[in-house]
């Protein structure tokens, strides 16, 4: 038996992650019938206890029902703005609890990140955070990204975990916000720089599902703003640069970092050389371009 599917049993077993998947009160074919229905839910009061039960459905390891069903049916709703203020809070906080738990088999916190996500973008669309709480928001994601070890992405049968790529977008949608101030970006930041040439024990690890795309895209739209100095920028981009130099012979841990670090570079420099933002252009390419050459 695979070792995935032997955790998916003791999880099981156990009653973590499915105790209450499909939520008291619905089918699993009354979710699929929702699903075909583009999620429309004309009762607000169903719909918002519907979104609270679908969150232990993020932690299933059926993917249909984690991926398809779950997380679909937040996004559509919180997209179409058909979750009360309260209902959003409760998702917050039930799911940045989740990111400091333990996650046995590996999908509940990469689901809780995600859909995360789009609770920072209903936020940045129609604002309904303090500043305070928008501040924990952020530094509490961004240890939370910074801590990830586990670097699986898909796999058959199980799907995604993509716990990595989860936690950029987060970021992305965090770093959209223009309410986010320089310390925070700057969390922001460092927890996607450990990322971009991660550590762990999965090592020698060569990302292969996109990570580094998805990990460039919070700073592409950071480096808009004129928060940082261009020394800043230069300093930050220096320090990867200098963990992924080769110190000695050729071997699978300096390939690695090699390899993670252009794929964090590359859609970088393209997505900048081709960005309208003049003065985006002027503070972050020389500086990319700079890092591109610097790789062995």
């Amino acid at each position: 038996m695979r070792l995935s599917a032997i955790l998916i049993v003791a999880a099981l077993a156990s009653g973590a992650a499915t105790a209450a998947c499909p939520p008291d009160g619905i089918t699993r074919s009354e979710l699929s019938e929702l699903r075909g229905a583009k999620w429309e839910v004309p009762d607000n009061a169903r719909r918002e206890a519907l979104a609270i039960g679908l969150l232990d459905c993020l932690s299933h390891p059926d993917p249909a029902l984690r991926d398809e069903i779950a997380f679909e049916a937040l996004q559509s709703w919180m997209r179409a703005d058909k979750l009360p203020t309260s209902t959003l809070h409760t998702i917050r906080t039930t799911l940045l609890a989740r990111l400091k738990g333990q996650d046995a088999i590996g999908f509940s916190q990469p689901f809780a990140a995600l859909v995360l996500a789009e609770v920072a973008r209903a936020d940045r669309r129609k604002p309904f955070l303090s500043q305070p709480e928008r501040s924990a928001f952020v530094r509490e994601s961004a240890t939370w990204l910074a801590g990830v070890r586990d670097y699986r992405g898909y796999i058959e049968a199980d799907g995604w975990r993509h716990g990595v790529a989860h936690g950029a977008d987060l970021m992305l949608q965090l770093a959209l916000n223009p309410a986010i101030d320089k310390a925070d970006q700057e969390a922001m930041l460092a927890a996607i720089a450990v990322q971009v040439l991660p550590v762990g024990p999965y090592f020698p690890h060569f990302y292969q599902f996109g990570e580094g795309e998805r990990l460039m895209a919070p700073v592409f739209y950071l480096a808009r703003r004129d928060t940082l100095s261009a020394a800043e920028w230069e300093a930050w981009f220096a320090r990867l640069s200098g963990a992924a130099r080769r110190q000695g012979p050729v071997n699978m841990a300096w390939l690695a970092r090699h390899h993670n670090l252009k794929a964090f570079l590359q859609p970088l420099y393209v997505s900048l050389a081709e960005s309208q933002d003049a003065a985006q252009r002027a503070r972050l390419l020389p500086i990319v371009t700079k890092a591109l050459k610097q790789l062995d």
